[in-house]
């Protein structure tokens, strides 16, 4: 996923929850079901660049559970669940996903490498002056070509190959998006895998601070660095409260 395509996610989310002023506004946690069947949850697919092909997303049912199917060939391509307010963000955020193999030669520390069969992601709002000029430039730049406010961090859970499960990644492209391995290497292929996250906890760990309010939560299953095909499943995705 090259910088045109990590501001194009970030603009995806943008054009439909506006981020706010405030980056650490708090306020009581809320939890939501994202789960695929959920109306209310407001899934969408955005297209990330029109010079690339989307990988495509399906919903069905494995019993009673609605299940996202991504299916990349080199490609790229987000389904997102946008917020029309922003919130406080949850305790912990939870989902289960499954894929058969990984991506043949992909290694999510480099940046012409950088592709996933699983991807979850979240958007947070924070304060844009705040950060060096390199990235306040960066911000402006994406506001001229989309016309909105990106934004200020995106967090990124993966299954990657190359790396040990904890371990932050670094974008190769802008110090505003981090990826957490949260799954590595062939164990598990082929089962469903369940997943929970401490929000605060790992949004710290990435940048040193709290996070501000939550924007919008996104799946990407993506092969457009390497060429190769993929196949990722997702399903049960839930903000949950302590307690």
């Amino acid at each position: 996923m090259n910088l045109n395509l990590l501001v194009s996610l970030g603009a995806a989310i943008a054009l439909i929850t506006p981020p706010s002023a405030l980056a650490a506004e708090t306020g009581p946690c809320e939890a939501r079901d994202l789960g695929f069947a959920q109306p209310a949850a407001g899934w969408v697919h955005r297209p990330l660049s029109k010079t690339k092909r989307d990988t495509v997303y399906t919903v069905s049912k494995e019993g009673d559970v609605a299940v996202l199917r991504a299916e990349a060939k080199a490609s790229a391509s987000a389904y997102l669940a946008p917020f029309k307010t922003p919130i406080a963000v949850p305790t912990s955020l939870s989902w289960r996903w499954k894929t058969d193999a990984l991506v043949k030669g992909a290694d999510n520390r480099v940046k012409d490498k950088e592709d996933a069969p699983l991807r979850v992601m979240l958007a947070f709002d924070g304060d844009v002056a705040s950060l060096p000029d390199d990235e306040q430039t960066r911000f402006k730049r994406a506001k001229r070509l989309f016309g909105k406010e990106l934004p200020y961090a995106l967090l990124m859970y993966v299954w990657s190959d190359q790396v040990a499960p904890g371990t932050v990644i670094p974008s190769a492209h802008s110090s505003q998006v981090k990826m957490i391995a949260v799954a590595s290497g062939s164990a598990g292929l082929g089962s469903w895998q369940s997943q929970k996250r401490n929000i605060a906890e790992d949004y710290k760990r990435a940048w040193g601070a709290v996070p501000g309010k939550l924007l919008g939560v996104a799946v990407m299953t993506d092969t457009d660095n390497t060429g190769q095909a993929a196949s990722g499943y997702y399903a049960d995705i839930r903000l949950e409260c302590a307690g």
